[in-house]
C-alpha cells in the first residue's frame, strides 16, 4: 500500500530577524519542498541588531553585521521579498498584501515583525539630526550625519541608549544621557549595579542626568539648501543643553501594526499559545512582537531577548510544519559589556515582594558585584558585574528549577562551577553531558 504524498504548503514569514531564521531552519528540517516566502521592509539579509553600535563605532564591517548571507536563503530554498512592507493581513482569505499592492497567499503565516522605536511627544521633533537607534539604517543615518557633531544628547538610559552613547563617545562626540528613571538600565539592574556602571561611563566622559526628560528640541530653520539642525534641548526641569544631535532611545514596543483591525488578539504584544500560534488558526507569531509565557512570573509578558526570539521562531516553525512542540516559557536575561565591563542579569533580580532571600557580595577594588535572589531554596534571579564566566551555570539552575539550598553559599564564589555542585547533582550533570 502506497503512502499518501504529503501536500505542499505555502509558508509566509513577515519579518527577517533572528525569529525568522529559527523558523526557516525548523521548517526545512521537517518540510524540504514547500515554498517559503520571507517579507521584510528592510533591504538586507538577516543581521544582528545588537551589533549596530559596534558598526557605528567602526569595530565591525558591513559584512560582519550579517547573521546569514544571501546564500543561506538560496540553500534553504526561500524566496526573499526585501524592501517591501506587509501592510494588510486578510485572515479569512489567507492573503498578505504588500505596499506595492502585491499579494501573497499563505496556508500558514508567521508574524515576526519585532519592535518599533517609541517616540515621545516632543516639541520640535522633525529636525535633521534627531534620530533613533534600532535598525541598521538608523546606525547608517547617525554615521552619515556626524560631520560637525561635537555634542549629542541621548534620550533614554536603557540598553539602546547606552550602546549609542558608548559608540558616539568612542567617535569623539561628547555625550549626555537623559533618563527619566532614577538610574540607568533600571529594568536590568538594581541600584548598586547601576551605580557601578554609571561611574564607569562617567570615567569615559559620558554625562548622565536622571529623573528628568527632554520636552523640547530647538533647531535652526530649514531651507531648500540647508536642512534644519539641532541647536539645543530643554529638559522638564527647565535646564537647557546645547547639542548638535539628538538620539531618541527610550525603548521599543511590539510592532503590531499588521494585526490592527484583524481578529488576532493582542495586549502589550501579540498573544500566543504554547505552540506560538495566535488565537486565529494557522497564524503564528514569534520574537519581540509577542507576549508569551514567563515561567518566573507565571504569566505572559513581552520579553525582547535575542535567544528567546530564535527559540520562539524555531518552535513556531516546527508547529507550522505539523510537529507538535511546546514552548516552555522564558525569563528576562541581559548580557552587557560597556567599556570592557561585563554585566549579566537574569530573572527576578530585584523583587519587590517579601519572602525572597538575597545574597550579595561587593569587592570595590576589583569592581566585582554579585547578587543572588532565592525563594524556598530555588534560584530566581541574579546580577553579576565583573566576572560572569559562571553566569550560564546560574541561568541553568533557574531554568531547570534545581533546589540550591544545600549549596547556595557556593554560588557566591566567582569560580563557581560544576565542581561546586553536591556529588549527586554533579554526577547527574556529568552523565547528562
Amino acid at each position: 500500500m502506497k503512502r499518501e504524498k504529503k501536500s505542499r504548503m505555502e509558508y509566509v514569514i513577515i519579518g527577517n530577524s533572528v525569529a525568522c531564521l529559527g523558523a526557516i531552519e525548523a521548517l526545512r528540517s521537517k518540510d524540504k519542498d514547500s515554498p517559503i516566502k520571507v517579507v521584510s521592509d528592510e533591504p538586507y539579509p538577516a543581521y544582528s541588531r545588537p551589533a549596530i553600535a559596534h558598526y557605528l563605532a567602526g569595530d565591525i564591517s558591513e559584512k560582519d553585521m550579517l547573521c546569514k548571507g544571501e546564500e543561506f536563503y538560496k540553500k534553504m530554498n526561500v524566496e526573499t521579498i526585501f524592501g517591501r512592507k506587509a501592510i494588510r493581513l486578510d485572515t479569512k482569505n489567507k492573503i498578505v498584501t504588500l505596499n506595492n499592492k502585491g499579494k501573497l497567499h499563505y496556508d500558514k503565516v508567521l508574524i515576526a515583525t519585532g519592535g518599533t522605536p517609541f517616540i515621545p511627544p516632543l516639541k520640535g521633533t522633525g529636525k535633521a539630526h534627531i534620530l533613533t537607534f534600532t535598525t541598521w539604517d538608523d546606525a547608517k543615518k547617525v554615521k552619515d550625519n556626524l560631520d560637525g557633531v561635537k555634542k549629542a544628547v541621548v534620550i533614554g538610559g536603557g540598553l539602546i541608549g547606552l550602546c549609542a552613547a558608548e559608540a558616539l563617545e568612542r567617535l569623539g562626540v561628547a555625550v549626555i544621557i537623559v533618563e527619566l528613571a532614577d538610574r540607568i538600565l533600571s529594568p536590568a539592574l538594581d541600584e548598586k549595579a547601576s551605580k557601578i556602571l554609571e561611574e564607569r561611563l562617567k570615567e569615559e566622559g559620558i554625562k548622565i542626568i536622571t529623573q528628568d526628560t527632554v520636552t523640547t528640541i530647538t533647531g535652526s530653520k530649514s531651507s531648500k539648501a540647508c536642512k534644519a539642525k539641532v541647536k539645543s534641548v530643554t529638559l522638564k526641569s527647565g535646564k537647557k543643553i546645547s547639542c548638535d544631535m539628538v538620539i531618541i532611545a527610550i525603548g521599543v514596543k511590539p510592532n503590531m501594526e499588521l494585526v490592527k483591525g484583524t481578529d488576532i488578539k493582542s495586549d502589550r504584544g501579540i498573544l500566543v499559545d504554547d505552540t506560538m500560534q495566535t488565537n486565529v488558526k494557522d497564524i503564528y507569531a514569534a520574537g519581540d512582537v509577542t507576549q508569551s509565557y514567563d515561567f518566573l512570573y507565571g504569566t505572559s509578558r513581552v520579553t525582547p531577548i535575542w535567544p528567546r526570539a530564535y527559540m520562539q521562531g524555531s518552535i513556531a516553525g516546527l508547529n507550522m510544519a505539523g510537529e507538535r512542540q511546546r514552548y516552555p516559557g522564558s525569563f528576562d536575561m541581559n548580557s552587557l559589556v560597556f567599556y570592557d565591563m561585563p554585566i549579566m542579569s537574569a530573572g527576578l533580580h530585584t523583587p519587590r515582594e517579601e519572602g525572597f532571600e538575597i545574597l550579595t557580595k561587593w569587592e570595590p577594588e576589583e569592581k566585582l558585584y554579585r547578587k543572588l535572589v532565592l525563594k524556598d531554596g530555588f534560584l530566581k534571579g541574579f546580577i553579576i558585574v565583573g566576572k560572569i564566566e559562571d553566569a550560564g551555570v546560574l541561568t541553568g539552575l533557574i531554568k531547570e528549577k534545581i533546589n540550591v539550598e544545600n549549596f547556595k553559599e557556593n554560588l557566591m564564589e566567582e569560580d563557581f562551577g560544576l565542581a561546586s555542585f553536591p556529588k549527586e547533582l554533579r554526577d547527574k550533570k556529568l552523565k547528562e553531558s
